[in-house]
């Protein structure tokens, strides 16, 4: 199946496509679409002010959409950005905490390891030997990775269904590249 990923209304036109098979996971996705994204959403660099940047966007989307999320940026285990956006509540805080474990201890999206874990077959925490009481494999934990230097920081966003929190962070890292000029 075709599966778009949503830009909202940005201004650009590209969007990342996966020709994804239907499965019984999270959201239909498979480990193999999803490291694809995470290979297309590569950055060319990543400063503070850039990841205010990328917190910036998420916010503004945020804003105008009325999205009950919190958004953090996180320059590995260094939070440069967070916003707390009407409607979200303490615990958006707290899933973020665990959604960021999860990204630090794989260097992946919490979408890939949970979708990753449903196609084997196991139980991603006893696999992992981490508790499931601070680390979470619900998707809105995404990688910030640099081209040439990989892992440098996170993505967060909480407050929306598993999902729809994944593909925000995905709109908001292209929308990013797109101000860059690095997606036509």
């Amino acid at each position: 199946m075709d599966y778009e990923v949503g830009f909202g209304n940005s201004n650009h036109a590209r969007t990342v496509r996966h020709n994804w098979a239907m499965s019984e996971t999270t959201g239909g996705f498979t480990s193999e679409g999803l490291a694809l994204e995470a290979r297309t959403l590569v950055l060319p660099s990543l400063t503070q002010a850039e990841a205010i940047e990328i917190g910036e966007i998420a916010k503004a989307i945020g804003m105008e959409r009325a999205l009950p999320i919190a958004v953090e940026v996180r320059l590995k285990e260094w939070i440069v950005f967070h916003a707390s956006l009407p409607g979200s509540t303490p615990d958006n805080d707290a899933w973020i905490a665990r959604k960021a474990r999860v990204t630090m201890a794989t260097g992946n999206s919490t979408m890939f390891e949970r979708v990753l874990a449903e196609e084997q077959g196991v139980n991603w925490y006893e696999v992992k030997g981490l508790p499931e009481q601070t680390h979470a494999i619900h998707g809105g934990s995404l990688p910030l990775n640099v081209r040439g230097l990989g892992f440098t920081g996170i993505l967060l966003i909480s407050g929306l269904p598993q999902v729809q929190d994944h593909l925000l962070g995905v709109e908001v890292i292209a929308e990013f590249l797109a101000r860059k000029g690095e997606l036509s």
